[in-house]
């Protein structure tokens, strides 16, 4: 019974490297290319998209309904991570 354990772990591990090995198939045929139109229509396509992303307005600052309740205004990560004075030791060099 463990001969035909390990045969079929074997043969589990050796599945994925032979797969490696295969040659590479595309079974799908590339398709005809495209005709002067059809270029002409993706490019117009794509000028006028992005024609319409340079309308859309900027983003306005926080809509914070809370905002007005807070005590003190939130503090930004540039004014929460100031640095400490390193502490010195006997020898008068910092220890950090």
């Amino acid at each position: 019974m463990k001969v035909l354990r390990m045969a079929a772990v074997l043969a589990l591990l050796g599945a994925p490297a032979y797969a490696q090995q295969m040659p590479n198939i595309n079974i799908l045929q590339d398709g005809p290319g495209k005709t002067d139109e059809q270029k002409a229509a993706d490019a117009e396509r794509d000028r006028k998209y992005k024609d319409t992303l340079k309308t859309i307005p900027d983003a306005k600052a926080s809509n914070d309904p809370w905002g007005g309740m807070r005590s003190d205004p939130p503090k930004s990560a540039s004014t929460a991570a100031k640095p400490t004075a390193a502490k010195k030791t006997k020898s008068g060099t910092s220890a950090n």
